[in-house]
């Protein structure tokens, strides 16, 4: 992976938080996010299992992990949730 496909996917997994919403269901919450992005980096996120995508779906479900390295990217890029 050469340097801007890795900031691509990087900016991908950031939109994918900033434009998610929480949901809850079982007493469970999870954030989701529309999956409106190339689907060669969303099945890469899936197989690092940072987030976990249905075929039949047009959502994606971001993984503790996923919103875990999604936040520490906002700190590297120096984007602030306002």
């Amino acid at each position: 992976m050469n340097e801007m496909q890795k900031k691509i996917r990087e900016m991908t997994l950031v939109l994918l938080y900033l434009t998610s919403w929480e949901e809850k269901e079982f007493d469970m919450k999870f954030r989701r996010s529309w999956k409106g992005y190339d689907f060669d980096i969303l099945n890469e996120l899936s197989d690092e299992g940072l987030i976990s995508d249905s075929r039949r779906s047009k959502s994606i479900i971001l993984r503790e992990s996923g919103v875990e390295q999604a936040e520490a990217l906002l700190v590297k890029h120096g984007i602030t949730m306002k």
